[in-house]
């Protein structure tokens, strides 16, 4: 299966312009596939109420072109379907339209009541469309949103800028059908798409360079084996720094996902009070009782040699003996390292080992400056980049989607997830899953990937069971094995189907 990459409106219009130019597929041809592959997940998504009818809103360009041809489609399977439209303006939008009426599919005019149905299709901007809607195209966007019925976007709901994810409205979708590959407003805005579903319409394989999309399928390739032979050293060693006395829970919270992503051993260097609630709670990790600074005693310098990979800062703490100490951990073996929570305000980069940066917006901005945390307020993509090549490591910006750059290769991007994440102790869980996977030999963007994606993925199945609001860290880790399961299991939904992600539940 070819990557799903990410697109801003400049790389679908490149990727879109290759296909014409470089790879002869003719525009009517995309045209085709696209409203066809709409039409059918239209049919496969509402089977229980589509007798009663579709209405397409469909604009003068392109977008209204596919609007069109999902009309065509989904009349010629008997469904019952009227379009209300503007005149097209393109060549392939006026060729799909034309067809349309030779086969006979019912028109409305501009000032005639719309008639009873169960779907609306919004067909009215690409993804090209920048600024709020104006004109017909936006009386026709509020006429569609008082109809009444559900809404399906063609690339996306109108009013939405899909590549920085401003929304001006006045739509929203329940649906959202895009091509190739989901935009970034998609991943921005997911309130405003609803369900995505990217669907395959010919395109030719995307540029290896764009941002992509990890998915279960892409996880399970990726995800460390296990073999009958193996023994508890060859599942990886980590060796988790941090819980500070009076900071008990990040560090064992992260240990336990260490645990729980598959490490063979875990140790834990921590505080007085950290350890006895270890020796207490988690017997399955081995302990080593630390001052956490200034200095590196003897015994917490062997648990760093021991390890194939170090996960440093849950509870680490913010006084200033953290600096010297810090700065000794990481004088030595030079393993890869997650560097996470409390370690990201005393790190001083760049780094001189293979390191994982895990920040949210805040601690990006204590770590990296103002100028490049404003930035990624606009462009998380770039601004994650630039900071892996400061940092020189590999980085993990967390937020809505969380954004995993290096210095080589493709950006990974994780849509998994929800607000139960939100929470104390989501992050230390991060920090030990990724800690498993460098563990295992598994390169920093895509440890960063699979931890992540791990993380939102039992997240999601974690509010199905418990509700978002009240998930806790305990219930995401209780997620995890069907996780592991799904991953195993992962296959490709299926023609014209490339990737489905759900709208993330919020209660």
């Amino acid at each position: 299966m070819n990557p799903i990459p990410v697109l801003s409106a400049t790389e679908a219009a490149a990727w879109d312009s290759a296909a014409r130019t470089q790879y002869r597929i003719p525009s009517r041809v995309l045209m085709e596939a696209a409203g066809r592959a709409v039409a059918q997940v239209i049919v496969r998504e509402f089977s229980d109420v589509i007798t009663r009818g579709v209405l397409v809103a469909a604009g003068a360009g392109n977008n209204g072109g596919d609007g069109w041809v999902v009309a065509r489609a989904l009349h010629a399977a008997g469904v019952p379907v009227w379009v209300s439209g503007l005149d097209p303006k393109t060549d392939d939008a006026i060729d799909s339209r034309a067809l349309a009426r030779v086969d006979g599919v019912r028109e409305i005019g501009r000032d005639e009541p719309w008639p009873a149905a169960a779907v609306a299709v919004d067909a009215l901007l690409g993804t090209g469309a920048t600024g709020p809607a104006r004109g017909d195209v936006l009386a026709l966007a509020q006429r569609l949103v008082a109809y009444g019925a559900t809404v399906v976007a063609v690339d996306g709901p109108t009013g939405l800028d899909l590549s920085s994810g401003e929304a001006h409205g006045p739509v929203r979708a329940a649906l959202s059908v895009t091509f190739g590959g989901p935009r970034r407003g998609h991943l921005l805005a997911r309130d405003w798409c609803g369900k995505i579903v990217v669907v395959d319409i010919g395109l030719p394989p995307a540029d290896p360079s764009w941002p992509l999309l990890v998915t279960d399928v892409w996880a399970g390739g990726r995800l460390p084996k296990l073999t009958p032979t193996m023994h508890k050293g060859d599942r990886g060693r980590v060796t988790v720094v941090g819980g500070s006395n009076g900071m008990t829970g990040a560090a064992l919270h992260a240990a336990r996902a260490a645990l729980a992503a598959g490490a063979g051993l875990v140790k834990l260097v921590a505080g007085p009070e950290t350890i006895v609630a270890a020796r207490a709670s988690l017997p399955d990790v081995l302990t080593v009782e630390s001052a956490l600074g200034p200095d590196l005693e003897p015994d917490a310098a062997e648990a760093l040699e021991w390890a194939d990979a170090l996960v440093v800062g849950p509870g680490l703490g913010r006084t200033p003996p953290g600096t010297p100490f810090l700065q000794a951990v990481l004088a030595r073996r030079a393993i890869p390292t997650v560097l996470d929570a409390d370690a990201l305000l005393l790190f001083q980069g760049p780094a001189e080992r293979p390191v994982v940066l895990t920040p949210h917006l805040g601690e990006f901005r204590a770590q990296f400056g103002d100028q490049l945390a404003d930035a990624a307020a606009n462009d998380r993509w770039g601004a994650a980049a630039k900071a892996a090549q400061k940092v020189k490591g590999t980085v993990l910006l967390k937020g809505v989607p969380t954004v995993i750059a290096d210095l080589r290769g493709p950006i990974h991007v994780v849509a998994s997830g929800n607000p139960g994440l939100a929470t104390g102790g989501s992050g230390d869980l991060l920090a030990g899953f990724i800690g498993a996977f460098l563990a295992r030999g598994s390169p920093g963007p895509e440890a960063a990937a699979l931890g992540a994606h791990a993380l939102g993925r039992a997240a999601e199945h974690g509010a199905r069971q418990w509700t978002a609001r009240s998930l806790r860290p305990a219930d995401v880790l209780a997620a995890l094995p069907d996780i592991w399961r799904a991953w195993a299991n992962a296959r490709p939904v299926g023609p014209p189907v490339l990737a489905e992600l759900e709208l993330p539940e919020t209660e």
